[in-house]
């Protein structure tokens, strides 16, 4: 029987290479054939060995280098093939990755799989802004939503944001004008503060802030691109709480 390779679901997590896990860092080093995201950092694919072969199946809102189902079909071809693949996705590759459709295609083929596990984006980037997604006075409570995606304006938000509450929204730069609408439309108060991390855990990372009436206004000043995420809740504004109690104690 001819060998049939296994391919290996590898979160690259949010960009910085030091933030990859051990087992995510010694398959790159050994591997032959990579299969990547666009939003892959290159300090993460400059690990992998000049030897072996670069695919990049980079997607974005208007165009897909490849359809995933053609993504699917060559995980599974490669794999037949007798070859071990190294399909690396940004984050982690079950949230919001697409790591489930290609997991299934690659079992229903007789493919193996293994999935390795990466720091997702909501965690990296919240922990280098140093927001903290919970918090005992804050927030007990975070979700997390796809900001692109058919039928936005019909999907049921409510309940997801507010007070006690975090709200992660990934791939929500060039929906933030329907973002903040439908969130203010279900009830969320416009001066509820956000925050938009954008190139988290890499040098040119920023962090701007601003109340939710205001993120279409600020993603269009300071025009943020993609990777970025947006952040909605009362620990965004933890640092000024803390700094006005500070300031009251000090007065008093």
């Amino acid at each position: 029987m001819d060998k049939v390779g296994t391919v290996y679901l590898v979160g690259a997590g949010p960009g910085d290479p030091d933030l990859l896990t051990l087992r995510a860092a010694r398959l790159l080093a050994s591997a032959e054939l990579v299969v990547h995201d666009g939003l892959v950092d290159r300090a993460v694919l400059a690990l992998v060995p000049p030897t072996a072969e670069l695919v990049s199946v980079a997607k974005s809102r208007a165009r897909h280098t490849l359809a995933q189902e053609e993504i699917n079909a060559l995980l599974v071809r490669e794999a037949l093939a007798g070859r071990d693949v190294v399909r690396l996705k940004g984050g982690d590759p079950f949230v919001f990755g697409r790591g489930g459709e290609e997991a299934e295609a690659c079992r229903a083929a007789g493919v193996p799989v293994e999935v390795v596990p990466g720091i997702s984006a909501a965690n990296g980037a919240a922990a280098a802004a140093q927001i903290a997604l919970t918090h005992r006075d804050a927030a007990s409570v975070v979700s997390f939503v796809a900001g692109q995606c058919k039928g936005l304006s019909e999907q049921d938000w409510a309940g997801l944001a507010g007070k006690g509450r975090t709200l992660v929204i990934f791939m929500g730069v060039k929906t933030a004008p329907q973002i903040a609408e439908k969130l203010m439309a279900d009830g969320l108060a416009p001066d509820m503060p956000l925050a938009v991390i954008e190139n988290a855990c890499r040098p040119e990372m920023r962090v701007l802030r601003g109340p939710l009436a205001a993120l279409p206004e600020l993603v269009e000043r300071e025009r943020v691109k993609s990777p970025a995420l947006i952040v909605i809740g009362e620990v965004t504004a933890r640092e000024d709480a803390v700094l006005a109690r500070i300031a009251a104690e000090i007065e008093a």
